[in-house]
């Protein structure tokens, strides 16, 4: 379900800044805590992203792609109402030519591509692409850097980035890279998490932090971007117009917890940790997670919803 802005409040240009979502539900009860946690990540954000420039591709292409086949059978699917949404507000449609920045496995590119649109995709993980090329046999998917897209200025109606341009080597410059490649009159979406505060799955996004080493001083959190005031400072400093901002439902549902595990692992991240302490402590710190958003028919069910800017050159 599509978080709206508040009726009344315009979403030009002019008043994106002042634009804010609706807040109802668990929203409202979420802990101060996590609101607070946020604000930080957007002010490490902020200090972080000038100071990146070694590529981060090669690392992220063999975590990514280690598992690549659970994260598109399970976690990529728990997005898939953002995907659409975004498709449908940036009017992807017959001959849109669209382009996803780091597109993973390929879900968004072909719910593009079944709207008619001319896709292309790049992505740091072969693994991860090869089930794209599968998935959209008529794509342009490519390997590559998100500093770096291998395509020519002004060759995309719609860019989007669905929680993925924050974690380049440097996010700034790979938002510039994907307003080069936009048309002049064209659409960039940029996805991050929501507000944290009452959001179920953020428990299970930050549940492996205490399995892995302290991250570098002033590492920007999974929650940088939540903060409105640091995502719409994101784009201006790429050189972008916001024009709206709006929240996107999306629960994480799994069919039961074996299902929950086995997309939860497949995250760079977990694998991550994986790598540092051993698939059965992951496990076990995601089993206990997971424990309060257990349903009767055996499912999990966790809230989520995602923050959305769209912006223009």
């Amino acid at each position: 379900m599509l978080r709206r802005h508040r009726p009344g409040r315009a979403t030009s240009a002019r008043t994106a800044g002042r634009a804010r979502t609706s807040i109802k539900g668990e929203r409202a009860r979420g802990p101060k805590r996590r609101v607070a946690g946020a604000r930080r990540d957007a002010l490490r954000f902020a200090a972080m992203t000038a100071g990146r420039t070694a590529p981060t591709s090669e690392a992220h292409g063999r975590l990514w792609g280690a598992r690549a086949r659970d994260w598109a059978d399970v976690m990529e699917g728990t997005v898939r109402p953002v995907f659409q949404a975004v498709l449908e507000r940036a009017r992807v449609g017959p001959g849109t030519r669209y382009l996803d920045v780091g597109c993973g496995s390929g879900m968004a590119a072909q719910l593009a591509a079944a709207r008619g649109a001319k896709v292309a995709g790049v992505d740091a993980a072969q693994a991860m692409l090869a089930i794209a090329r599968s998935r959209v046999p008529d794509g342009d998917f490519r390997q590559g850097d998100l500093e770096a897209l291998p395509f020519a200025d002004h060759s995309f109606d719609v860019v989007t980035g669905f929680n993925s341009l924050q974690y380049a080597a440097n996010p700034t410059a790979a938002l510039r890279e994907a307003g080069r490649v936009t048309s002049r009159h064209g659409v960039i979406v940029i996805m991050t998490f929501g507000d944290p505060a009452g959001m179920g799955a953020a428990a299970l996004v930050t549940a492996l932090k205490p399995l892995l080493p302290p991250p570098p001083p002033n590492a920007p959190g999974p929650f940088a971007l939540s903060d409105e005031a640091a995502l719409r400072r994101f784009a201006t400093d790429a050189g972008l117009r916001p024009v709206a901002i709006f929240d996107v439902d999306s629960p994480w549902i799994f069919a039961d917890e074996a299902a929950a595990l086995r997309g939860l692992c497949s995250t760079g991240n977990s694998l991550r940790a994986i790598e540092q302490v051993g698939e059965e402590a992951v496990r076990e710190a995601y089993a206990k997670a997971i424990a309060p958003f257990h349903q009767p028919d055996g499912s999990i069910r966790a809230s989520a919803w995602f923050r959305c800017l769209q912006a223009q050159r």
